[in-house]
């Protein structure tokens, strides 16, 4: 019966506790974000020179490859609107 009484005690004083004001939550944030932003590791300058260029053969890969496929496409769209014509 003691643990009863003590057990609703301990879950009305969880209920009335209140959460920190504002200013308290966002400077934990902040200070949390920090951490978070010392734990990254930041490409060199090689790294990201390396990576720059790789991005830009595939850039022009897929832009040869879509060049190709229209003009693929337009070419045989112009045979099929040539034959349905008459001559």
């Amino acid at each position: 019966m003691a643990n009863s009484k003590s057990d609703k005690k301990d879950s009305k004083k969880a209920a009335k506790k209140k959460k920190p004001n504002a200013f308290k939550r966002l400077v934990k944030y902040l200070a949390a974000c920090k951490g978070e932003i010392k734990k990254i590791t930041w490409p060199t300058a090689s790294q990201t020179t390396k990576n720059f260029g790789i991005v830009l053969v595939v850039l022009v890969i897929m832009g040869l490859f879509i060049f190709a496929l229209d003009s693929g496409l337009y070419a045989l769209l112009g045979m099929i609107m040539s034959t349905g014509s008459p001559a």
